[in-house]
């Protein structure tokens, strides 16, 4: 029952939101500096914190999990991580004629959709897209709206549904392909001949499934799935599956503190095999928990990018921007996540100003017609490609990290940008939890 009233209610929310999309279906256009026309989330006026008082403002919002959803150790610094990549664009001269806002209009969505959808009513007649929108449910729960509206959101999430959404402007690659490309590491490296997926349920946990899958048919794998809810104290049943199916790998997709409770629990039951948890699986405040040890001799770490201190000049200039005494209190990959999210949107922006056209139609134009983006060395420039069909422009490259305890965030690279051989023959042509 309380799963149908919250349906029922989140549709309610989003007929409203149908409803207000209706009244806002052609906002007035405007002309502003140098011949730009603009309609919502664009002003003449200069941003509240502006460097310079001549320029224009861009607003973005941002909405993540800030205080109480399982993704809060990664939502926080996702959020100042990109308040500091738009204040060195602002302080390098900004956009053409403008200035960034991304400060104004953040919301916090508790990894909630309906929560989700009605803060995005709040701040959509405000700002010109989203520079964040976490979580892969809630960000599906607003997806109709951004669509009708013309409004691009950057997804805090790797969701293999993403490429097949023209607003939705993601980096690196997705769950699906990620799984894949960890379940043939595996497979070559550890000498693994079966593989399980734990994993929440939903388009997060389920798309890593799928790839998981689909890489252990290809090598022969015997495959275990093994969903789990979200909570600490929802592990035991996941825990005991695991231990009596006795896989060699497992392919974990859930929040850091579930990692730490399956990992340390499994391995206490006598469990050896190995893991490799998806992106936002790990945090670095697992060295300083009782699953430690687990940890270091059983978990690596995959992802779309390496971590935060790799040598690029991308990660040098996002060292440079954060408050070091913020980044040594709480190290963590979410500073290196929102910092390379952004790019894509900056060459959109900057394309939409050079074509003088900066309403939402025409940064939604600005980034179909993006063939790469100059990532700073974080991700091949190819991995910006935005037009095209999907399983020709789809980024199919990934990580692998060890737990390195004297490494910034606690993981070091193992094996670098590949792709293996599931992934490379794939053939994408819907996300892959359908």
């Amino acid at each position: 029952m309380k799963s149908s009233r919250r349906t029922v209610a989140v549709g309610l929310v989003a007929a409203v939101l149908a409803v207000a999309g209706c009244r806002n279906d052609a906002p007035e256009t405007q002309e502003g500096s140098e011949g730009v026309k603009f309609d919502v989330g664009v002003t003449k006026e200069p941003c509240p914190a502006a460097v310079d008082q001549a320029k224009g403002c861009i607003y973005l919002g941002s909405i993540s999990d800030l205080t109480e959803g399982p993704f809060k150790a990664l939502g926080v610094p996702i959020t100042e991580s990109q308040k500091a990549f738009w204040k060195r664009v602002n302080d390098a001269g900004g956009i053409g004629a403008y200035e960034v806002d991304v400060t104004k209009y953040v919301k916090d969505n508790k990894y909630n959709p309906q929560i989700h959808n009605e803060v995005y009513s709040e701040i959509k007649p405000d700002v010109l897209g989203l520079v964040q929108t976490l979580g892969s449910p809630t960000t599906a729960a607003i997806l109709g709206d951004l669509k009708s509206s013309s409004v691009i959101g950057v997804p805090a999430s790797w969701t293999s549904a993403w490429a097949f959404e023209d607003v939705i402007l993601e980096s690196g690659t997705n769950y699906c392909f990620e799984s894949m490309n960890s379940v043939d590491f595996g497979a070559e490296t550890l000498q693994a001949k079966s593989v399980a997926a734990v994993h929440f349920p939903g388009d997060y946990g389920d798309d890593a499934a799928a790839g998981t899958k689909l890489a252990a048919e290809a090598n022969g794998m015997k495959f275990t799935d093994i969903p789990t809810a979200p909570g600490q104290e929802n592990q035991g049943a996941a825990i005991q599956k695991l231990v009596a199916a006795k896989p060699d790998m497992v392919i974990l997709t859930t929040g850091p503190t579930e990692a730490a409770t399956i990992v340390g629990g499994a391995a206490q039951a006598g469990f050896k095999g190995q893991f490799i948890g998806t992106s936002p699986t790990w945090n670095p405040a697992l060295l300083k928990s009782p699953a430690a040890p687990a940890l270091t001799a059983l978990y690596r770490q995959s992802g779309p990018w390496a971590p935060y201190g790799t040598d690029t000049p991308g990660h040098k200039a996002l060292a440079e921007s954060l408050d070091p005494a913020k980044f040594a209190a709480a190290p963590n990959d979410g500073y290196t996540a929102g910092w390379v999210w952004s790019y894509p949107l900056k060459a959109a922006l900057e394309k939409a100003v050079e074509s003088k056209d900066l309403t939402r139609a025409g940064l939604l134009a600005a980034v179909k017609s993006l063939e790469t983006v100059d990532y700073e060395g974080m991700l091949p420039a190819e991995a910006g490609r935005f037009g095209g069909e999907p399983n020709e422009r789809v980024f199919r490259q990934s990580i692998i990290s060890k737990v390195d305890a004297t490494a910034p965030t606690g993981v070091k690279v193992e094996k670098d940008f590949f792709v293996g051989k599931t992934a490379e023959k794939h053939e994408f042509s819907k996300p892959c939890y359908q």
